[in-house]
């Protein structure tokens, strides 16, 4: 789907180029012409610039059956252009495992990205930032130079990323602030996570139901509303249960992508976030009577013995 809006993209500057567009109505005939005649929305012979034409290269690279295929285009995308920021990302994510080789890397695609898009536009699209697409590459580095700085437990700095990118881009398309809940926590930055929380406040994914709990427990203790949200989490996925009790190993290898299966969503939230229970005196064991209280709405299955 990216690759087909990157194409759209390209196929309105090109025209932009030759004579600007009076309207929205006059973009979107346009478009409509172009899908309706079954051409290529971009033209073989279209001209575009060097990174234009390395992201246009990394759309088949993300695509390309094999490690070392996605490999070799990724550095004929970097030959094209050193200024492409997904050649970066997927160098980052096929070559290594190593938190400090990765956190090279996504530097380098940041840097990349920078460079690609400009000042102008970080002020430009600024509070929308994820919808303009070139803008997406860049955000996909700095995402992943973020998640590598707190593999290596440097959080300030993964706090500082995330805190930006949700300033660029705070409808968070790339769910940055999951990973941005967990710093806080991690660092005690209670007020900082209430805030965040209350702009995400009808998120319903679990580990963010999850933490909210957590959360409150810690501002007000055993209460009305810590209860009730520790209620919301469970219903919402008793799955937790079983892996933060132990009845359950976690898997070797969890799915990048997430949301399409509880189970993969429930161990995702104990690796990430588990120990922050154990952390934060007297959670763990309020856990545990919440759900001895609750009895039969919580299986046994869920919670281990």
């Amino acid at each position: 789907m990216e690759k087909a809006t990157f194409e759209v993209h390209l196929a309105i500057q090109d025209r932009e180029r030759d004579r600007l567009f009076e309207s929205h109505d006059e973009m979107n005939a346009f478009l409509r012409e172009k899908m309706d005649s079954g051409e290529p929305m971009v033209a073989s012979d279209m001209e575009k610039t060097p990174v234009e034409r390395a992201q246009t290269l990394m759309y088949k690279a993300w695509d390309a059956r094999g490690k070392k295929r996605r490999v070799q285009l990724a550095r004929l995308a970097l030959d094209m252009s050193p200024d492409c920021a997904d050649a970066y990302v997927l160098l980052a994510e096929e070559t290594t495992d190593d938190p400090v080789e990765g956190r090279a890397l996504y530097e380098e695609g940041v840097l990349a990205g920078e460079r690609a898009l400009g000042a102008e536009t970080f002020e430009e699209e600024e509070g929308a930032f994820w919808l303009y697409v070139p803008t997406r590459p860049y955000m996909r580095a700095r995402f992943g130079l973020a998640q590598s700085l707190w593999a290596l437990g440097e959080l300030q700095e993964a706090i500082e990323h995330l805190r930006e990118m949700l300033c660029l881009n705070p409808n968070d398309n790339q769910g940055v602030r999951y990973l941005f809940a967990v710093c806080l926590l991690s660092e005690d930055m209670d007020e900082e996570l209430g805030e965040l929380l209350e702009q995400y406040e009808d998120d319903p994914a679990p580990d963010w139901l999850y933490t909210r709990a957590l959360w409150k427990f810690r501002a007000s203790g055993v209460c009305q509303e810590s209860k009730a949200y520790l209620a919301e989490a469970i219903e919402e996925n008793p799955l937790v249960l079983g892996y933060l009790f132990g009845r359950w190993d976690i898997p070797e290898k969890i799915p990048a992508t997430l949301g399409a299966d509880p189970d993969d969503d429930a161990a995702n939230y104990v690796v990430t976030s588990g120990h922050l229970w154990h952390k934060t005196e007297g959670a763990f064991e309020w856990l545990a009577e919440e759900i001895l209280e609750r009895g039969q709405r919580v299986r046994a299955s869920d919670i281990g013995p």
